[in-house]
């Protein structure tokens, strides 16, 4: 079976290597050939390692996708959900490391949509946690945002 790697981290100063390397173990204890997919991108909206690899799997390119943990893979529970979804129905296996489910089983797929409502549910009551603490700092006086850079001094040639 010829599967998919992808690993994906936040910013350029972290790296996939934690997530890698157990992936690929686990490839050759199955006998499975891979290929290795990373992403290192810290904006909200665009991956496009990751949309790349996911239309290659919907094309059918590989047999399977394996990944460290559900949430490397989406941002939100409606991505991940329905992602998941296409490529289950067009016989893409999916396996999910860490947290050791495939969602070739139901028990696998009901575990993949509690997985998401929590993880979802963490993203909510941060930024919740954030923006209680903004309102706080704003009632205190505090002034918010990037600071503001200082006029460039140039010195006239005489």
């Amino acid at each position: 079976m010829k599967v998919a790697i992808y690993c994906r981290v936040s910013t350029q100063e972290q790296t996939t290597e934690n997530q890698k390397l157990p992936l690929i173990q686990f490839c050759e204890r199955m006998g499975w050939t891979y290929e290795i997919f990373e992403e290192k991108e810290s904006t909200r909206n665009t991956r496009p390692v990751q949309y790349d690899l996911y239309n290659k799997l919907l094309h059918k390119e590989f047999d399977g996708l394996v990944i460290y943990k559900f949430d490397r893979w989406a941002r939100s529970t409606k991505e991940l959900i329905e992602h998941m979804e296409s490529l289950y129905n067009r016989g893409i296996t999916i396996y999910s490391y860490s947290e050791n489910i495939d969602l070739s089983s139901s028990m696998g797929r009901a575990m993949l949509t509690i997985i998401s409502a929590f993880a979802q549910l963490e993203r909510d009551l941060i930024r919740e946690r954030t923006l209680a603490g903004l309102a706080r700092a704003r009632a205190w006086g505090k002034k918010l945002g990037r600071p503001r850079n200082p006029p460039c001094k140039t010195q006239a040639n005489s």
